[in-house]
């Protein structure tokens, strides 16, 4: 089976035709994206978006106090802002995002106690949202493997979450690492969430441990990221599925299309 991709926003598609498997192209245009954030992470997200051929505007928090750059006027042109920030901002802007009818990618964690307020606003004004944990593919393959050995936690094994960041991350544990406690918890029915255990220490970009212990062995699952560019990958990936849609998405539902 060959699989045609159409220029550098080309994405294959595969529909069933008579029985065969026919693949079908189609191309993302080049988008106007507001990036939300100089920090790492947010600075090889603006690259990787301009290497996709997408125009890129950057605001820090000097540009966007109290939300500045999120007014209505200042978002006109704007397809899709991107959000890399801090925990507490994440919700000013989202809140000014949606309002303004602008789709959004939020990478920002920290902000999940309030997601029923967010998903309802943005139900009610009709724009697209998308958010994750972490937006690395390999993460989400991860949490598969993950899913799939929580069942141990049902057969007397015990297990731990360990994960390790740099030292200037903000929130602790990750929302990596709360998300992986959540899935597995309701993956393997057992009332009692694993325990996280936390480390900052360094230039650590994101590695998260699943250890599931019995009398008999010991099954280990980790997942090291060696740059942030997955993240930033996967984040422009996200912006580029949005397009042109509306709801309220979770990144880890929505990966395996792109």
């Amino acid at each position: 089976m060959k699989q045609k991709q159409s220029g550098i926003h080309g994405k294959a598609v595969p529909v069933s035709l008579c029985g065969c498997l026919v693949v079908k192209s189609f191309e993302v245009p080049p988008m106007n994206v507001l990036l939300l954030g100089r920090g790492k992470t947010g600075s090889q997200v603006a690259e990787v978006a301009a290497e996709r051929k997408h125009h890129i505007r950057i605001a820090g928090s000097k540009e966007n106090r109290d939300a500045a750059a999120l007014t209505r006027q200042e978002l006109t042109g704007i397809d899709t802002v991107i959000d890399f920030t801090a925990p507490h901002c994440a919700l000013t802007h989202i809140e000014a995002c949606v309002k303004a009818g602008k789709n959004m990618v939020v990478g920002t964690t920290g902000w999940y106690k309030e997601l029923n307020q967010v998903r309802g606003l943005v139900e009610k004004q009709g724009t697209g949202f998308l958010y994750a944990a972490n937006f690395s593919l390999g993460i989400n393959i991860f949490f598969e493997m993950a899913r799939a050995a929580a069942s141990a936690l049902r057969h007397q094994y015990s297990g731990q979450i360990f994960e390790r960041h740099h030292v200037h991350k903000k929130d602790a544990p990750s929302g990596t690492a709360l998300a992986l406690q959540q899935m597995m918890r309701e993956s393997s029915g057992t009332r009692e969430p694993l325990e996280i255990t936390s480390f900052r220490e360094g230039d650590v970009v994101g590695l998260h441990e699943v250890v599931l212990e019995s009398s008999a062995d010991r099954i280990y699952l980790c997942h090291d990221a060696k740059s942030r560019r997955g993240f930033a990958e996967g984040a422009v990936l996200a912006a580029e599925w949005l397009s042109g849609k509306k709801g309220f998405y979770d990144f880890k539902d929505i990966w395996r299309e792109l």
